[in-house]
């Protein structure tokens, strides 16, 4: 899930008026070469100019293919490729966030990968990523950047501070506390959004909803006893209080990256931004731990990540080639390159070379993602948050008890799973 991702609305609509797409309204010539239609939702200045500049590469090695690439804000694509896939213009080829292929799925907008080239590799990837690309037994997705959360932290105020990177929860307000009095500097600062919150509820061993028993869990004893945790954080020695402004991503990142905050729970997608920070220029000063685990002695973080999908709307001729796109894109010499550049975490084991391995960052999540804990298979998963993410602001900024926000989370959750038991 990639999350503080910026990008003009504007320029991106005139791009998508502007794109032909799908299978038979792509612009092909007659007798000409195929013209496939990729909706990428990368980091537009970040990421998209390493995808583009391997969009050329394909091209130039397939010159029976074209590639139409329109850059789609990440925070609209979900609601606009439901738009398209369910009228027309569907793009044939969606990076597609890993919550949201099988809610497509579901819905028939993908076509099953299950012995298709784009699979070709499938005994190359991580296995539990293979599976988070799947509903009901059948393949819908390849996965082509993969991330977790972590703690991520200042080593040389920590060092400063005498204190290692936290265990626990608890580990973590005792280190936050002697960062702030030996360096003056917060030693934690935390996220008010609820994706960032799930790593508490892995700590007490629980989740939103428990997906094979069909039951609504957020107002569960572990629950509270997880986000008591979670709110906690925000007050107290070197513990900087809630931001609950709409800027507060952004706020916490920048107070990171310039030395003002000495930790924080963030993933890799935001490891070039890291780089470009003051207390980063030394790329060694990035420490990367495991998310801190709570009174269950349990440590974990969400799976998150892009799978790319092809639209089961497009005729055969264009699943083809889009079929074959997708196989370039997600090769090891391709996730490479995307890594080396990006700073982005391959999917496949045979991509971590020496090379990509070389950058701190990419060594340090891939040393977390053991950890992490892939998300059921339940379409509706990725809105789950939705709910919490309302709630938890106000519980957050003082406005409203725990038990109160997370009842009305519980009420807002139940209408989006309405067949599960409370």
């Amino acid at each position: 899930m990639r999350r503080g991702i910026a990008a003009t609305a504007l320029v991106a609509s005139l791009a998508l008026a502007a794109t032909a797409c799908g299978g038979s309204d792509s612009g092909d010539e007659a007798d000409g070469p195929v013209t496939i239609t990729w909706w990428d939702t990368s980091n537009a200045t970040n990421e998209a100019p390493t995808y583009q500049a391997l969009v050329k590469q394909f091209e130039a090695a397939n010159k029976d293919i074209k590639v139409k690439y329109v850059n789609v804000p990440f925070d609209q694509a979900q609601n606009k490729f439901d738009t398209a896939a369910g009228s027309k213009g569907a793009p044939d080829v969606l990076r597609s966030e890993v919550g949201w292929t099988p809610a497509f799925a579901k819905k028939g907008f993908f076509a099953p990968l299950d012995g298709t080239e784009a699979l070709k590799d499938q005994d190359k990837f991580q296995p539990s990523l293979i599976e988070q690309a799947k509903y009901e037994g059948k393949t819908y997705g390849v996965p082509f950047t993969t991330d977790t959360l972590a703690l991520v932290y200042n080593k040389a105020l920590f060092e400063k501070a005498g204190v290692e990177a936290p265990k626990t929860w608890e580990d973590l307000k005792k280190a936050a506390a002697t960062i702030k009095g030996k360096t003056g500097v917060d030693g934690y600062w935390g996220s008010t959004q609820a994706y960032y919150a799930q790593s508490f509820l892995y700590g007490e061993g629980t989740d939103t909803v428990d997906a094979d028993a069909k039951k609504i869990t957020v107002t569960s004893p572990e629950a509270k006893k997880a986000y008591g945790t979670w709110q906690g954080l925000f007050s107290g020695k070197g513990l900087h209080k809630a931001d609950t402004t709409a800027d507060a991503y952004a706020h916490i990142q920048e107070a990171f990256v310039s030395g003002k905050v000495a930790s924080i729970v963030q993933g890799p997608w935001e490891i070039t931004n890291f780089y470009k920070g003051s207390a980063f220029k030394d790329k060694n000063n990035l420490g990367i731990a495991t998310v801190p685990a709570g009174s269950a002695g349990k440590a974990g973080a969400p799976t998150g990540g892009h799978n790319l999908s092809v639209y089961a709307g497009s005729d055969e001729t264009h699943q083809k080639a889009s079929m074959k796109f997708v196989n370039f894109m997600t090769s090891a010499k391709a996730q490479e390159t995307i890594a080396l550049k990006n700073s982005t975490l391959p999917t496949r084991d045979d991509a971590y070379t020496d090379k990509v391995k070389a950058d701190p960052g990419i060594a340090g999540y891939q040393g977390v993602l053991s950890s992490a804990q892939p998300r059921p298979a339940l379409p509706e998963y990725s809105s789950l948050w939705g709910p919490l993410d309302d709630e938890l602001i106000k519980i957050a900024g003082g406005k409203e008890s725990l038990d109160k926000g997370l009842g009305n989370a519980e009420t807002a959750i139940a209408k989006l799973v309405p067949d599960f038991s409370k």
